[in-house]
C-alpha cells in the first residue's frame, strides 16, 4: 500500500513539472481561426500580414516596432466599407439632398451634380472630375447645418436598407474580414487610423458603434466650420460665445484622395505608417509613402473587389489589378478568394436597385 502512494506521488510530481515546463501562449499565438472567422482558410496575403505582426511585436526580433510607431492607415470606401450598391454613401446622401429631400431648395448646379451622380450610379461610372464636384457640392448641400444636425442627418442614413441587398442597412456595411483585421491590429497594440476620400463627419457618424477606431483617427474630406454667431466676420476677427454652436459652410477644404493622403498624415499623425490598407489607385500614394524609405519594416495592402455573387465586384479586372499592385510592391487581398464572407452569410445581393426610382423627384 505504501509503494503505490509514493508512486501516485512519483506521478504527480512528474506531472506537475510538466505543466509547469509548459510554453505559455503568447499574444503573437492568437487562435487565428476564431480571431478571422471571417477568412478561407487559405489567404496567403493574411498570411503575410500575421508573420508580419509576430515578427514587429517581438522584442528579440530585428524587426521589432516600439508601440508608437505602430501605425496602419486604412482606407474608407472599398477598403472597410461598401461601396457598390450603387454608389459611395456620401454620393447617395447628396443625390437624396438634393433631388428627394423636401426641406431643401438646389439650385441648377447642383442640380447637374445629383443627376450625373443618378446616371452613373447603376453603373459605377463617373466622369473623372466628379470626386472634386461632389465635395464642392456637398460643402454647398449642407452648408448651414451644425456638426450635430449633420451627424443626424447621417443617421437617416446608415438605419436605411442597402440598395442592391437583402439583410443589412447602410450602417451595418463594414467589410467583416477588414473589421478583423482592423481589431486584430489593436489587440497588438497598433493606432490604427481612417484615411477616407469622404467627408470626415460621415466616417465618424458611420463607425460610431459598429468599429471600434477612436474618434480622433478619423481623416477625410473637410469643410470650414464657423461659429454660429459670428455672420460674416472672418474667424481671425471673432471669439467664439458660450451660446455657439459650430457650422458648416459652403467652403471645402481638402478633398483627401492621392497626395492629400500622404500630407494629411503627416499634418494630423505626424508619423509615417508601417502598415497601409486600400483598393484603388487613389491609395497608391498613401502606400508608397508607407514603404518607401521606412525606418522600419512596412506592408501595403491592396484590396480587389473580384467578387461579383456576394457584392457587386468586377473578376474580369482580377489579374490586371493584381499584377499593377504587386508590381508597385503590395500585398494584395482577393474577396472572391480570401473572404469566407463579406458582409455577413445573412445578407444577400439582389442584383436589383431603386436608385432611378427613388431619386427621380427632380
Amino acid at each position: 500500500m505504501k509503494k503505490r502512494w509514493i508512486a501516485l506521488f512519483l506521478a504527480l510530481v512528474l506531472l506537475l513539472g510538466a505543466l509547469a515546463c509548459k510554453p505559455q501562449q503568447t499574444p503573437q499565438e492568437d487562435d487565428t481561426e476564431e480571431v478571422f472567422a471571417s477568412w478561407n482558410d487559405v489567404a496567403p496575403a493574411l498570411d503575410t500580414l500575421i508573420a508580419y505582426v509576430d515578427a514587429v511585436t517581438d522584442e528579440t526580433s530585428k524587426d521589432f516596432i516600439p508601440v508608437e510607431r505602430r501605425i496602419a492607415v486604412f482606407d474608407m470606401d472599398g477598403t472597410i466599407y461598401g461601396e457598390l450598391f450603387p454608389t459611395y454613401l456620401e454620393y447617395y446622401m447628396l443625390a437624396w439632398r438634393v433631388l428627394a429631400d423636401p426641406t431643401f431648395t438646389p439650385d441648377e448646379e447642383l442640380l447637374a451634380v445629383a443627376h450625373d451622380i443618378r446616371a452613373g450610379g447603376p453603373t459605377h461610372t463617373y466622369a473623372g472630375d466628379m470626386a472634386l464636384r461632389h465635395a464642392h457640392a456637398a460643402a454647398r448641400a449642407y452648408a448651414g447645418m451644425t456638426v450635430t444636425e449633420f451627424q443626424n442627418y447621417v443617421t437617416q442614413f446608415l438605419v436605411r436598407d442597402v440598395d442592391g441587398f437583402t439583410g443589412m442597412t447602410y450602417g451595418q456595411a463594414f467589410y467583416r474580414p477588414i473589421v478583423e483585421v482592423i481589431d486584430y491590429l489593436q489587440e497588438h497594440d497598433f493606432s490604427v487610423y481612417v484615411v477616407s476620400g469622404s467627408d470626415r463627419y460621415i466616417c465618424r457618424e458611420l463607425f460610431e458603434g459598429m468599429v471600434d477606431v477612436p474618434s480622433d483617427h478619423f481623416i477625410g474630406m473637410d469643410v470650414a466650420l464657423e461659429a454660429s454667431g459670428q455672420g460674416d466676420a472672418d474667424t481671425l476677427d471673432y471669439t467664439f460665445q458660450p451660446g455657439d454652436e459650430l457650422v458648416r459652410t459652403d467652403v471645402m477644404q481638402v478633398k483627401n484622395l492621392k497626395t492629400n493622403k500622404v500630407t494629411a498624415i503627416m499634418r494630423e499623425i505626424g508619423q509615417q505608417p508601417v502598415l497601409s490598407f486600400g483598393n484603388t489607385s487613389g491609395d497608391t500614394a498613401m502606400h508608397l509613402y508607407t514603404i518607401s524609405n521606412n525606418p522600419y519594416k512596412a506592408l501595403a495592402f491592396m484590396l480587389i473587389a473580384d467578387d461579383d455573387v456576394r457584392d457587386y465586384g468586377h473578376p474580369e479586372k482580377a489579374d490586371e489589378l493584381r499584377q499593377k499592385w504587386e508590381g508597385l510592391g503590395f500585398q494584395v487581398l482577393s474577396m472572391k478568394n480570401d473572404f469566407r464572407t463579406i458582409y455577413g452569410e445573412n445578407v444577400k445581393k439582389t442584383g436589383t436597385f431603386h436608385w432611378t426610382e427613388e431619386l427621380s423627384g427632380r
